[in-house]
């Protein structure tokens, strides 16, 4: 996801710069074909467009039109982001009791950082990202 919103805010940030798979790739450390298929994903949904042959990717909504959960959810990140461990001694009363309570902790942490992630848009990162960068 990390990746998926640095693509984004490269792009927004230097719209006339080279916005090559290769380019970004080597801002985001990491190979083009990992960038090639970020912008693929974003361009599903409705984040990006790109054009075949041409390194001229722009964003295809206001970067305060897009929020973290939706960049999260573009990048197909289904997993859950806490994890209960299965692998318990399940004859222990803590080991064989404690899947029910963590799944609904762990839920309910979960349901307040998407909360959160969809209060934060892309136009706040891409702000940020120049005041520390001093970009104006």
């Amino acid at each position: 996801m990390s990746d998926a919103v640095h693509l984004l805010a490269y792009i927004e940030i230097f719209p006339d710069d080279d916005l090559s798979s290769r380019a970004i790739a080597r801002s985001i450390v990491t190979n083009p074909s990992m960038v090639r298929s970020l912008m693929m994903d974003l361009r599903k949904a409705g984040f990006l467009k790109t054009k075949q042959g041409s390194a001229e990717p722009e964003l295809a909504k206001k970067p305060e039109e897009i929020s973290l959960y939706d960049i999260f959810a573009a990048v197909g990140m289904e997993h859950h982001l806490l994890h209960v461990d299965e692998d318990t001694e399940q004859k222990c009363p803590v080991g064989g009791n404690i899947q029910g309570p963590l799944a609904k902790a762990y839920a309910e942490v979960e349901e307040a950082a998407f909360a959160k992630m969809r209060e934060i848009s892309l136009r706040e990162i891409v702000d940020q990202i120049k005041e520390e960068g001093q970009l104006a």
